[in-house]
């Protein structure tokens, strides 16, 4: 079964457009950041990786039931 992956948008401090992925591993929730380990998020963006983040936590949560 492939592990569930989200992607958010967003840019690195230079401006480039960038990604921050999060995704489920076996009990763990992973977030990864993108190339050089910063990312920008403008206020949507940040809501929109809260709400990923939140589904992630639940998908680990009904695994381990």
């Amino acid at each position: 079964m492939t592990e569930p992956r989200w992607n958010i948008g967003c840019r690195d401090p230079f401006g480039r457009d960038r990604a921050v992925t999060v995704l489920v591993e076996a009990d763990q929730v992973v977030l990864v950041p993108p190339p050089g380990a910063s990312a920008v998020l403008s206020a949507q963006q940040s809501r929109s990786l809260a709400a990923l983040l939140g589904e992630a936590a639940v998908r680990v949560h009904q695994d381990r039931v």
